[in-house]
This record gives structure tokens, C-alpha cells and sequence, in this order.
């Protein structure tokens, strides 16, 4: 077994990946304070072809050299943008009719396992705070929420580790599974 180099892998250009269809997901931090969750979640975010991410309220924004140590890149290739209040970014999806999904641990949220998105819907993803979560006013206004199923003591994730599975996992159903 050996290693594959990047010609190997045949990564597009970055000017490429700009025209390429996206994934029909969007992403949304909201109040994430970590520099290096944030450059994380725009390298998840391009791995998976995420047509937008949202940095709403504290989140901090590109160009930061904190940002860019963890997204090396991303954050040229994912288009973004940010909102002074997460609920502002919400309402403009909602008026896109993307269904919006709470990634928390609520009461009726659905176990991430058992989520089957449906084909020519897009989704957006919210992502909390790393001490307190998605803010209940946000929560209030998804249209339900999505749990990683977890059988450890902590009962949580660090935001870029839970992003990149749930990611993961909607990215590899709409791509994989509902065809």
C-alpha cells in the first residue's frame, strides 16, 4: 500500500470547486468563540461540498490567521457569510424553503442514525456554542433537530468533531444512499 500524491488524488482548482454543484446543505455556527473550531468546520465544510456556511454573532470571520492555521485554504473555497444574529440567517434560509435542522440534544430531536434526507430538499445545519449549545431562541425556530448518538460520560462533542460527523453522515446519504 502506498500513499496517494495530491496529483494522485486529482483535487480540483480551487477556481474548479467554485463552479462545481454543491452539496445541498448549508451550515450555520451559531456564537461558536473557538478560531480554530471555526477553520475546522470551513475545511469540513469544503471536504463535503457545503454550499454555504453561516457565521452568525460572536463567530469570528476570514481573514484570521487562527481561522486560516486550521482551514489551510477553506476559507477561499467555501462561500460564507455572516450575520450579526443567527435568527436573521434562519429567516433567509427559511425564505429559500431550506428546512432547518438544530444539531442539540432536545426533547423530540431526532438520532442522527435514523435522519433520511429526502431528495430536493436542501438542509441547513446549526451548530452551537461550545459551552452552551445552539441558543433555545434559535432552537425555536428550526424545524427539528438532529442528536449523534453518544454512550459516553460527556454527552458531548467538541463543535468541530460533531460537525464533521454530522456532515458527514447527511453529505454521504444525499450523495450514496438516496440515489
Amino acid at each position: 500500500m502506498e500513499k496517494l500524491t495530491s496529483e494522485q488524488l486529482h483535487r480540483p482548482s480551487v477556481d474548479t470547486f467554485k463552479e462545481m454543484e454543491k452539496t445541498p446543505v448549508y451550515v450555520i455556527l451559531d456564537n461558536v468563540r473557538s478560531l480554530n473550531n471555526i477553520g475546522s468546520v470551513f475545511r469540513t465544510c469544503d471536504a463535503f461540498g457545503v454550499k454555504k456556511l453561516y457565521l452568525c454573532g460572536i463567530t469570528a470571520t476570514p481573514p484570521h490567521k487562527d481561522i486560516n492555521r486550521t482551514a489551510l485554504g477553506a476559507t477561499e473555497t467555501v462561500e460564507w457569510e455572516h450575520f450579526t444574529s443567527t435568527t436573521d440567517a434562519i429567516k433567509s434560509l427559511k425564505e429559500k424553503n431550506v428546512q432547518i435542522l438544530a444539531v442539540e440534544q432536545v426533547q423530540g430531536s431526532t438520532s442522527l442514525e435514523s435522519f433520511t434526507p429526502e431528495q430536493g430538499k436542501e438542509y441547513a445545519l446549526v451548530f452551537g456554542n461550545e459551552v452552551f449549545g445552539v441558543e433555545q431562541k434559535v432552537v425555536n425556530l428550526c424545524h427539528g433537530a438532529l442528536e449523534v448518538p453518544q454512550v459516553g460520560t460527556k454527552h458531548s462533542l467538541n463543535i468541530s468533531v460533531c460537525a464533521g460527523v454530522v456532515i458527514w453522515d447527511v453529505f454521504s446519504k444525499i450523495q450514496y444512499h438516496n440515489k
